[in-house]
């Protein structure tokens, strides 16, 4: 799945070189389909990590927060320094950090 293409599930709240609680990874599902097919992905990669642990939650979704108004659309804003990105779907452009 799109997801494990994008973390490593064997490092506990850690995205790349970011770390903390924020970076925790997970799937949340709304349907007993959605849990099933998370389940499945989940099983195909673990049985890859060869006993590694494996720290992605997979838990019902339940009430969404979205973030701050200066938060939305973040790349598309320019973020921190102002050098706006593009965000659209598909678009593959690595994201530039703006630490």
């Amino acid at each position: 799945g799109v997801l494990f293409g994008k973390i490593t599930p064997s490092l506990k709240d850690q995205v790349g070189n970011d770390r903390g609680s924020q970076y925790r990874h997970g799937i949340y599902f709304h349907t007993p389909e959605q849990k099933a097919e998370a389940e499945e992905a989940i099983q195909e990669v673990k049985a890859k990590l060869n006993g590694a642990p494996f720290y992605t939650e997979l838990e019902a979704a339940k009430v969404f927060y979205p973030a701050e108004e200066y938060h939305q659309q973040y790349l598309e804003k320019g973020g921190r320094f102002g050098s706006k990105q593009s965000a659209a779907k598909g678009c593959n452009d690595p994201i530039r950090c703006y630490g």
